[in-house]
């Protein structure tokens, strides 16, 4: 029975990725850094009859990471065989008015824990020589958004590590992929943190507050996809051997990347302006 270890599962796709893994038989460990916002999940598995067991870890703690791994591992019986990395949490505002202690935070969560967890995991994956890692990014990972700077370099970090870490774990039967979102219903944005300095009276307030209605434009009637088109997505790529490295999820995502792969910045930014109004 393959085994799944999630982290970020109090709440949106870590939640409905436990869910869909168990749903088609494997064994899921669901992580989260307050195991007492597990209630809705594990009513929902115990209602369905599947085998998803809570435990606490935090990305941004290693010793908390190695406890939840190694229990994990214990539990399976050796290397796990799939680790989706899904924990994040996002920082709004303008560069400018982002404090340091902010961005560490940023990256902290969104970088460093995914690499604190593939540490932990990766060991028992190269010496069984299998394993899957599944990162889950952005399209503000490959195309910048403003007013959430250090969350889309947090997110362009990853996808940098994602590409490095496969080549370096490929030799040892180790598949690595990215899922790469753009809008869809979860609790990103309800729990994301604005930056002090970010008041209403910032200069940058008009514009953001623009861009945030222009940019929902992009979806189909303006509502975000249900998040379970990503949770669906993530456990393809996890089980397909034939799956590439990226994935974009989403109609508003892959219209920004075309509009982004169709030629330079330049063009792009006239493009993207133009099709919001935002000027």
């Amino acid at each position: 029975m393959p085994s799944v270890l999630i982290t970020g599962c109090s709440s949106g796709f870590g939640k409905l990725t436990a869910l869909v893994f168990a749903r088609h038989g494997h064994t899921v460990f669901a992580t989260m850094r307050d195991t007492a916002k597990a209630g809705p999940m594990e009513a929902m598995a115990a209602e369905e009859g599947l085998d998803v067991r809570v435990l606490a870890l935090d990305v941004t703690d290693a010793g908390s990471v190695d406890a939840a791994v190694a229990e994990a591992q214990d539990a399976a019986g050796g290397a796990l065989d799939v680790v989706v990395n899904n924990a994040g949490v996002e920082l709004r505002g303008p560069i400018e008015t982002c404090s340091d202690e902010e961005l560490l935070a940023q990256f902290d969560t969104n970088v460093f824990g995914v690499v604190r967890v593939v540490r932990a995991v990766l060991p028992a994956m190269r010496e069984r020589r299998s394993g899957v890692i599944v990162n889950v990014s952005s399209i503000a990972g490959l195309v910048a958004r403003p007013f959430a700077g250090a969350y889309s370099a947090s997110k362009h970090a990853l996808e940098g590590l994602s590409e490095a870490l496969h080549h370096e774990v490929r030799p040892f039967g180790i598949r690595v992929a990215v899922v790469e979102p753009g809008q869809f219903e979860t609790e990103l944005l309800a729990n994301a943190t604005v930056a002090a300095g970010f008041g209403p009276d910032s200069p940058y307030r008009d514009a953001s507050d623009r861009f945030d209605v222009a940019v929902r434009g992009l979806v189909p009637d303006g509502k975000p996809a249900p998040a379970e088109v990503v949770a669906d997505t993530i456990v393809a790529v996890a089980f397909d051997p034939n799956a590439g490295l990226r994935h974009i999820v989403g109609p508003d995502a892959e219209l920004v990347l075309s509009v982004r792969a169709s030629g330079d910045f330049e063009h792009f930014d006239r493009t993207m302006r133009a099709a919001l109004n935002w000027q």
